[in-house]
């Protein structure tokens, strides 16, 4: 099992380098971080941007430009799209955003015609967190904190689906998921509780492959085994989630805001359900969370 992201970047050499596209790479963050996973051999890359600005950061943070493939475009929207293309031209196994705000960058994904999409009906894009917590003793994989603002039920099958899926990538063999709501209660006037017991109980009739689901269960009672003890809440998950499904993007975004702003928690983030990985973090986010994504997307690739 895999327990720090630092770990990441070993694990991911085990399935070979990776063609990585970044669009609109016009910062020092997003150019350092590609710089490194380059170094550490998780990656070759192309990144479009503005070919000036990019020599010049390259210039001030001491980076050789030559390691790079530079694909000019000076306009944000514009260079999101060409990055698109470039994967579907069959030029990379992995997208990311550089500078470019995740409005641009998602549409460019969404795109019907010339987007990244599978192109069924039913395919959805969900993003995908792993936090490093230090309050906590295992990596943490959560979702969704950036894209579905209420996801129904169905689109709650599909989120567990996938982290189920990244736990697994991890080396966590049958991943505990922690279906959460604002009680462990199984309160039927709440939707989250009783689709948390919905999703407990398709798990224990089978209907839910290779993880061990619990729910509703409160944040206290998923992670911290003494609340879980004093309320009584048994069950393997109680106490030791690898995985937090959570109700809405208003409960996921203020903990993973939290966890990063006051707890000094480390992150790896990425969008699943487009034909490859897209790494999506903020702009404002540290060199180390971007590369730490890097290595987390290279790791899901087909």
């Amino acid at each position: 099992m895999i327990t720090k992201l630092e770990d990441l970047l070993e694990q991911v050499k085990t399935k070979g380098k990776k063609r990585l596209v970044a669009a609109y790479a016009n910062d020092s963050h997003t150019i350092g971080a590609v710089s490194a996973a380059i170094d550490r051999g998780i990656v070759d890359a192309t990144l479009v941007g503005d070919r000036e600005t990019i020599q010049r950061v390259c210039a001030e943070e001491g980076i050789d430009i030559n390691k790079f493939n530079i694909v000019q475009e000076a306009d944000e929207t514009k260079a999101g799209v060409k990055a698109v293309e470039l994967i579907n031209n069959g030029e990379g196994d992995v997208l990311m955003k550089g500078l470019l705000s995740t409005d641009k960058y998602m549409r460019a994904i969404l795109n019907k015609e010339k987007g990244l999409m599978p192109g069924k009906k039913t395919d959805m894009l969900t993003h995908m967190a792993v936090f490093q917590i230090p309050a906590y003793h295992k990596l943490l994989v959560c979702s969704d904190v950036a894209i579905i603002p209420d996801p129904d039920f169905k689109q709650k099958q599909s989120i567990m689906n996938y982290l189920i899926s990244v736990a697994k990538s991890l080396n966590i063999e049958k991943p505990k998921v922690a279906v959460l709501a604002a009680t462990e209660q199984v309160s039927i006037g709440m939707r989250a509780c009783a689709e948390g017991a919905w999703l407990a109980m398709m798990s224990q009739r089978g209907m839910i492959k290779g993880a061990i689901v619990d729910g509703p269960l409160s944040l206290d009672c998923a992670i911290d085994r003494e609340s879980a003890k004093t309320k009584k809440c048994t069950g393997e998950v109680a106490g030791d989630a690898d995985c937090l499904l959570f109700p809405n993007i208003e409960s996921g975004n203020i903990f993973y805001k939290a966890c990063t702003k006051f707890a000094g928690a480390e992150l790896a983030c990425m969008v699943m359900g487009a034909r490859v990985p897209c790494i999506l973090t903020s702009r404002g986010d540290s060199m180390n969370t971007k590369l730490y994504s890097i290595a987390l997307a290279a790791l899901q690739c087909k």
